[in-house]
């Protein structure tokens, strides 16, 4: 166990009150996620844990504090700097001092990846044509590809953005739904229509639609073509046979950018079918040119429930396959 001591700067009453929280709330949870204890007295603070928690809290509470200067904080905003300031990435900080650091500029704010696997996912995606991001919900899989998408379009490296996904989702069939095709497959879609509202506000995102610009379709409608200079996403491929996935992968053209996330525990096709993501990333492990980023419970981005909840059931896997 050790200890170390920090003065955070200026020493003012209200900018504490906003750093520690309502009856220090915002201390107490720093603890209980880093594992140490936070004794204070006025803007002195005495961290106490094992080296590398405290060497992590240290540098989350100069952080946090820094940032009360401009806003409020809430109890997201902590979870979301600690995810920064994981124990795991800074005991592999040498690994990743040297790589260079990705932020994307949107009209909405600057989108940067949280945590070393993030960034390195961000690097990939600019490198690499082809890339797969796998891991469970919250993780910013298909948020960062999609950020990456229109930053590719806003500086002319590609002419369109496509995003798809397979419409298969718990038994459910397309025929049952009502409305015509594009409304039928349009529930599917939402998460990746709600990603760009946020970027790029709702008006340019439906102008660009109907300019084509940006086209989001079915995966059944990326049968038959070849896509020249453009930014596609493939989003749910755990959903993909492995068939639609192979069709999906030949039909990248030249000038462009691929990205395929998925999740392999949330698999809803039929039980007979295999899941052409978690075939694929077998079939392509070792071509050069292809990414992988595998994303696990320490990147969630959401609320620390889900963190928990993504944990509970990897345990419980685990211990079904063991039995």
């Amino acid at each position: 166990m050790t200890s170390q001591e920090i003065s955070l700067l200026p020493a003012d009453n209200g900018r504490l009150s906003n750093f520690c929280g309502q009856l220090d709330t915002h201390l107490r949870q720093i603890e209980k996620r880093l594992q140490v204890e936070i004794a204070n007295r006025g803007n002195q603070f005495k961290v106490t844990g094992l080296d590398s928690s405290v060497k992590a809290a240290c540098a989350v509470m100069q952080k946090l504090f820094a940032s009360t200067e401009k806003e409020e904080l809430t109890a997201e905003l902590i979870h979301l700097a600690m995810q920064d300031a994981s124990i795991d990435e800074m005991l592999d900080t040498s690994a990743t001092a040297d790589e260079p650091y990705v932020a994307i500029k949107t009209k909405f704010g600057l989108i940067k990846g949280r945590g070393a696997n993030q960034q390195a996912y961000l690097r990939k995606i600019v490198s690499h044509d082809i890339n797969f991001g796998v891991g469970p919900a919250g993780t910013g899989k298909t948020y960062l590809a999609v950020a990456c998408a229109i930053d590719a379009l806003q500086n002319e490296k590609v002419r369109k953005i496509i995003l798809v996904r397979p419409a298969v989702e718990a038994g459910e069939k397309l025929g049952f739904l009502p409305g015509d095709m594009a409304q039928k497959v349009d529930p599917y879609l939402r998460p990746l229509y709600d990603a760009l509202y946020e970027m790029l506000g709702f008006e340019r995102v439906e102008k660009m639609i109907d300019k084509g610009i940006i086209e989001v379709a079915p995966l059944a409608f990326m049968r038959g073509r070849t896509l020249n200079d453009a930014f596609i996403i493939l989003d749910e491929a755990q959903n993909t046979t492995t068939e639609q996935i192979k069709m999906f992968l030949t039909r990248v053209g030249f000038g462009s950018t691929a990205v395929v996330t998925g999740d392999i525990t949330q698999i809803d096709l039929p039980s007979e079918k295999m899941s052409g993501l978690r075939h694929v990333l077998e079939v392509l492990k070792d071509i050069e040119g292809i990414s992988f980023t595998f994303f696990g419970t320490r990147d969630v981005v959401r609320h620390p429930l889900v963190q928990r909840i993504v944990s509970a059931y990897e345990a419980y896997e685990k211990k079904n396959k063991a039995e």
